[in-house]
């Protein structure tokens, strides 16, 4: 049987947050990625609510949540984390994060060794890989102010087709439509000064100071920055890494019995 989830809402001192919840028993909270919002996780919620209370808030700034004209980054989105679950006295918890929610998760991880049991992540942003080019270089083009790669893309369009340029330039304008739906992950990954954000990327000698259990969830369609990312989160002391199979490359809508089967054995033995 399906629990029903509860929708809620918390007034923190960053703005309003908004989350769903289900379950009892072990405390598992799930951060969503850069371009999703909660609703990311309910396929993988819907296997594990039967054993566990699970807590899944949009990020400040996404979805429900509230956006405050605040200077964002990921130090403010760690501190609402940590605001959220002080209010709600939890402590000793799972932090579940893909892609934006992985770089938060082991940030607070970090920051605050004593209120996590492990870490679970997919895909998780903001390592620092040295020898690695600006992967965000093209995007923050796309989303520039003025608008001057969109316009150019737009006046491309009607003779894209005559030099074969036609499906780059639709991806790219999909791109940019996507990208533009989730300001405030542009400016926490791309769209703020590049001291800011490399400050507060994680260093691989930095990635050895996580001395909690750590599940990293790699499907076999992740792209280049995702494996990488997962071979240096490997290297933490109590890491453990699995590889799932799939054909299709958003592992946690097509590969969520999977996911939950994996995380009930690390949770079992962690």
């Amino acid at each position: 049987m399906t629990l029903p989830i509860r929708n809620s809402r918390i007034r923190l001192s960053q703005g309003q947050l908004f989350w769903r919840e289900v379950g009892q028993g072990t405390v598992l909270v799930f951060l969503h990625g850069s371009w999703n919002d909660s609703s990311q996780w309910l396929p993988l919620v819907e296997r594990l609510s039967q054993t566990y209370h699970c807590l899944v808030p949009d990020l400040l700034g996404f979805g429900e949540s509230e956006r405050p004209e605040l200077h964002y980054s990921v130090e403010l989105q760690v501190e609402c984390l940590a605001e959220y679950l002080e209010s709600l006295k939890l402590r000793q918890v799972y932090l579940i994060g893909h892609s934006l929610g992985g770089w938060i998760a082991s940030s607070y991880a970090l920051r605050f060794p004593d209120q996590v049991k492990g870490l679970i992540l997919l895909a998780p942003e903001g390592v620092q890989l040295e020898g690695k080019g600006d992967r965000w270089h093209w995007s923050r083009w796309l989303t520039g102010r003025p608008p001057l790669a969109y316009r150019f893309l737009q006046l491309l369009l009607p003779f894209a087709k005559v030099f074969g340029w036609r499906e780059w330039v639709e991806r790219s304008l999909q791109l940019r439509q996507k990208l533009m739906r989730s300001p405030v992950a542009c400016k926490l990954l791309f769209n703020r000064r590049a001291s800011e954000i490399r400050a507060e990327l994680l260093p691989e000698d930095k990635i050895s100071w996580l001395k909690l259990p750590i599940l990293i969830l790699q499907g076999e369609q992740d792209d280049a920055a995702a494996i990488r990312s997962h071979q240096v989160f490997a290297q933490a002391p109590q890491a453990e890494l699995k590889v799932i199979s799939s054909f299709d490359p958003d592992l946690l809508q097509t590969e969520a019995k999977a996911i939950a089967t994996e995380i009930r054995k690390f949770i079992e033995t962690a």
